[in-house]
């Protein structure tokens, strides 16, 4: 049986899994109609074996053994496809497994996908945390709908990542649906953002955190998820859409530590780029390199919007273009296959602790247009909403994950419990809101 060695990125996360908050990934589509549960098995199973590298499971070893292997399996090890009974607390409750239990490694694929029907809830902007739902509509968002299936898949981010796995079940589309679910063209960039003088805050300082809302007592991650206008960008405008999600959730950050008294402190934005090809040949696994985008505290204090974004727009640009290993070279340094694993496990988690205090503030994970039709055929239809969410552990302790959809926004916001609530996630979702209008601006 074939066997392959964990890349760095699969190796630090294996190190430094935390039962309490399990580092899952979350994928939600809402079609409009209803699937057939011995087609979707079977074209799901097909496109397994279309991508065999998602075949995969954790091959034991000593604990003396140099390095984690992935063992390539023929065929899936567990039935992947549930249909959970529907009802009304069924999407709520496939939302808290998605937090609270990780496919093991342990079984191949390491992937899960449930598929949910709707009875007629009624859910207003999809707010939602593993506990309760937040009905409230507030101008700007749409009731995604009260009928129709939505499919669930829960990825362990320590083998695989969301546009890796989103790639298997737009191949599972066009399997059942017959229709051609081919990647659309990446949009192309109509303008180069201008050269700006104003330099970067250092990244050699600790950046701020975000402060303390109200913690509870449960461990684990919550999350809401929500349905916004796309903001406009003005044709040639320097920035990208990224750019403008990038400003709003710094100024959202920012406002958030000054309504909680935090002293002002640089920010840093983690931003996973991605540069796969979307197409059949697209790699599959944790595929994605790792930047960090920094602000300073007086940047994002009453900020004129443009300037700042032009500058976020240099700043991305830079670092998107800039080769360098997935999690830098300071992590390809530690994983070298030089002792043990489970010696390098501990110093890993031992760095981890010890380097917090510089860990970025949070992470915006914006998957951009999503570039499939996802179409399930007549019947099902294509995806009208896809909501990601990535994992949220301390010591940042809240991500953002955006993808857009038939024109409109998919906003995740994913929390650990011991740092915030539902009550602040709903409130970081309404500053997110606000600022995300004031960088829909045209240009002068």
């Amino acid at each position: 049986m074939r066997t392959i060695p964990f890349p760095v990125v699969d190796e630090v996360a294996r190190h430094c899994l935390q039962e309490e908050e399990p580092e899952t990934v979350h994928i939600e589509v809402h079609l409009p109609g209803r699937l057939d549960p011995a087609g979707l098995r079977k074209a799901f199973h097909e496109a397994l074996l279309r991508h065999p590298r998602i075949l995969m499971r954790e091959a034991r070893g000593r604990w003396y053994r140099r390095r984690y292997a992935w063992e390539l399996t023929e065929r899936p090890d567990v039935e992947v496809v549930s249909f959970p009974a529907p009802g009304r607390d069924a999407l709520r409750d496939a939302r808290t497994r998605a937090l609270t239990t990780a496919p093991p490694l342990t079984d191949s694929p390491p992937v899960r996908l449930e598929v949910v029907e709707r009875v007629g809830q009624v859910e207003g902007s999809e707010a939602t945390d593993a506990v309760g739902l937040s009905p409230q509509l507030r101008p700007g968002r749409r009731p995604v709908g009260s009928k129709g299936t939505v499919l669930f898949l829960t990825i362990n981010h320590t083998a695989l990542d969301g546009p890796a796995c989103l790639r298997v079940l737009a191949t599972a589309a066009e399997i059942y649906g017959g229709k051609d679910n081919s990647p659309t063209a990446p949009p192309t960039r109509t303008a180069e953002a201008p050269r700006d003088g104003t330099p970067a805050p250092s990244n050699w300082s600790p950046p701020a955190r975000v402060a303390p809302g109200t913690p509870e007592p449960s461990p684990g991650n919550g999350m809401l998820v929500t349905e916004l206008a796309l903001p406009h960008r003005p044709k040639g405008a320097p920035y990208t859409v990224n750019d403008q999600l990038m400003v709003t959730t710094a100024l959202t950050i920012a406002h958030w530590n000054r309504e909680h008294g935090a002293h002002p402190r640089p920010l840093r934005i983690t931003m996973p780029v991605d540069d796969r090809p979307r197409d059949l040949t697209m790699p599959i696994g944790n595929g994605t390199r790792l930047v960090e985008v920094p602000f300073s505290p007086d940047e994002l204090k009453e900020p004129d919007i443009q300037p700042l974004l032009a500058r976020t727009a240099t700043r991305t640009r830079a670092l998107k273009s800039l080769p360098r290993p997935q999690l830098g070279h300071g992590a390809a340094l530690l994983t070298a296959p030089v002792t043990p694993v489970a010696w390098r496990a501990a110093l890993t988690r031992g760095l981890r602790r010890a380097a917090a205090p510089w860990t970025s503030t949070t992470l915006l994970s914006n998957i951009g247009r999503i570039p499939y039709p996802l179409d399930f055929g007549e019947e099902a239809g294509r995806a009208h909403a896809v909501w990601f969410s990535a994992p949220a552990r301390m010591p940042r302790g809240l991500t953002v994950t955006t993808a857009s959809t038939a024109g409109r926004l998919h906003l995740a916001l994913r929390w650990s419990r011991s740092l915030l609530s539902h009550g602040d996630g709903a409130h970081l979702r309404d500053l997110f809101e606000h600022y995300l209008h004031t960088t829909d601006v045209e240009q002068s």
